[in-house]
């Protein structure tokens, strides 16, 4: 017996017709789900939208990974050797379809500014839209960039690449709605974050940032890998300096 379900349509004050015409099932089909019969998922978000509930309160089993502790390998959409080796247009529709927020952690990631020949100015125009973007970058004159750069024998080189990304940002820096950092923290990945998806690079000793394996990660569960990587950047976030506040000295010529 779901008794999930019997609360469910006493709080809508609903009956199992009227559910049933709600989802577009037979009566009797309402009453199997009653006596406990699991319907398809479909069904299931039918039913939680008709109620104005959760999918996860009428059959919490069948969302296990709602819950602490429990396997989140279906966040996992897909997963590449290399960085490089995500599809472009993977990049393109994430950055494109993000609606709400788009939050971006790495050392200098010049390629996100590079997606298109106007992704700057698109991310304005997302920025005056009402998308909230933060990017954290590295503070290209911290001892965490020199070690970053010795480690993966970039040969003095890291430095310039942060400046020169911060130099693609133009106008978007002092754009509403746009905040953009420096930090100091010796990362163990970089998080690139587009509404609930996310691509998530977990470092390689001595691999450069395109040489690092890649998941794209889809927001499941409060308690998911996605929700680790969210608040790890939640972190690094309260620690950076607006970049306004943190001139950049130009790069040695």
């Amino acid at each position: 017996m779901n008794s999930r379900l019997q609360t469910a349509l006493l709080r809508a004050d609903m009956d199992a017709a009227q559910l049933a015409t709600a989802v577009g099932v037979d009566e009797k089909t309402i009453t199997r789900w009653m006596s406990g019969r699991v319907p398809h998922r479909r069904n299931r978000l039918a039913v939680a939208a008709a109620l104005n509930d959760e999918e996860a309160n009428i059959w919490p089993a069948a969302r296990p990974d709602l819950h602490a502790g429990s396997a989140v390998t279906s966040e996992i959409v897909g997963a590449w050797a290399h960085r490089a080796d995500i599809p472009q247009d993977l990049w393109v529709t994430l950055l494109n379809g993000a609606r709400r927020r788009i939050d971006l952690l790495g050392y200098a990631y010049p390629f996100i500014l590079e997606l298109t020949p106007r992704a700057t100015e698109e991310l304005i125009d997302k920025c005056r839209a009402g998308v909230r973007l933060r990017m954290a970058f590295a503070d290209p004159d911290c001892d965490h960039v020199k070690e970053r750069d010795a480690l993966e024998q970039l040969n003095g080189t890291l430095p310039g690449r942060i400046r020169n990304a911060l130099a693609f940002l133009g106008d978007l820096a002092a754009t509403d709605n746009a905040s953009v950092g420096l930090h100091t923290v010796h990362l163990y990945n970089s998080v690139f974050r587009f509404d609930d998806q996310m691509i998530v690079t977990p470092y390689l000793y001595r691999a450069r940032g395109y040489q690092h394996p890649a998941l794209h990660l889809r927001k499941l569960s409060p308690y998911g890998i996605f929700e680790s990587y969210a608040e790890q950047f939640e972190q690094i976030w309260d620690t950076v300096c607006p970049l306004h506040n943190a001139p950049v000295r130009p790069q040695p010529r």
